[in-house]
């Protein structure tokens, strides 16, 4: 089970490698939320996601014999590109199990960071796992998983690490910080840091509307699936449910979930992109839409939240910025 202990060994492993994102703030977001806005862009981290640092810790765990036979990850493509890195720079094979309707974008850098990319039909309810499982006994890979996985969860737990120190340098000591959430490696790993380091700060997951697992989820006491998984926008978060070791760890320690619409996303792309000059996919900014747009769910005179990937498809970015990019709030 990841605990700090963990999160600071990955942090000491990570060091020369993860980038440290900085944390940036805005007038004019704090506008529209109606108190003050910490934003911290994990997009600007090593291959455009948060991803790089569960990815690197948990092969920077693995002992060299192992690491050398290769390893294996699912994923809708930032986990996927998180890996392929990691896995090149310590000369390890990759292979990647990605759904055939991920976006062209992610499937083509994850092949260009070296990594083979097996594709499978989710929308035709293809199992990933069936097919990593097959690979795996056939090469003798390593599974890294997407989220749960305690080695995965203690390299994410590192930015939780810098945004209690970064939240602290500016005088912020009690805060909700969201999180984009999709199977709950990011938002368990942070709320384990801020236990740790800055036990003020509290986690509080963030979902797109018809993929509110965790949030019913953290409601309830009960995990069910999602009633689908694919037919959002933002796909980087689309999980059927919170992961068997994350969801315990957001249990008793996150705040309750928030729940953000399409538009809303679209909305938080372009401010980002407007407020802050970096590019945020649409899973990335549902934190950032839940801190602009849903205020009266959110206590206390500043907010903390991610934008977890940046690698959005020309398309759906270019949408964002004609429907929003010239708002003036």
């Amino acid at each position: 089970m990841s605990d700090i202990a963990m999160i600071r060994a990955a942090a000491g492993r990570l060091a020369g490698h993860a980038r440290r994102t900085p944390m940036l703030s805005s007038p004019f977001l704090d506008e529209i939320a109606g108190r003050r806005v910490l934003v911290k862009p994990e997009c600007l981290q090593h291959t455009g996601s948060f991803k790089y640092r569960g990815g690197r810790a948990a092969l920077s765990a693995l002992d060299p014999q192992t690491r050398a036979r290769g390893v294996i990850a699912y994923s809708s493509g930032n986990h996927a590109q998180g890996v392929a890195l990691a896995a090149r720079e310590m000369g390890a094979p990759a292979v990647i199990v990605m759904p055939s309707d991920a976006p062209v974008l992610k499937i083509a850098n994850t092949r260009a960071y070296g990594a083979e990319v097996v594709l499978y039909d989710r929308p035709g309810g293809e199992s990933r796992e069936e097919v990593g499982t097959r690979l795996m006994a056939e090469r003798g890979l390593t599974l890294i998983k997407p989220y749960d996985a305690p080695e995965v969860i203690a390299g994410q737990g590192t930015c939780g690490l810098e945004i209690a120190a970064q939240a602290r340098a500016r005088g912020v000591t009690r805060a909700d910080v969201l999180v984009c959430c999709g199977g709950g490696g990011l938002s368990s790993g942070i709320a384990l840091a801020l236990e740790a380091e800055a036990p003020g700060l509290r986690a509080r997951p963030c979902e797109p509307e018809g993929f509110d697992d965790t949030a019913r989820a953290l409601a309830t006491g009960q995990v069910s699936p999602n009633p689908r998984e694919s037919g959002s926008i933002c796909d980087a978060i689309l999980t059927p449910q919170p992961g068997a070791l994350t969801f315990p760890i957001m249990r008793r320690l996150c705040g309750p979930g928030l729940v953000v619409s399409e538009a809303e996303v679209l909305r938080a792309m372009a401010l980002a992109w407007l407020r802050l000059k970096v590019v945020a996919e649409p899973g990335g900014a549902v934190a950032l839409a839940a801190a602009l747009f849903r205020p009266d769910e959110i206590a206390g005179e500043a907010v903390i939240c991610t934008i977890s990937g940046g690698n959005a498809d020309a398309g759906i970015f270019r949408t964002a910025l004609e429907r929003y990019g010239s708002a003036v709030s």
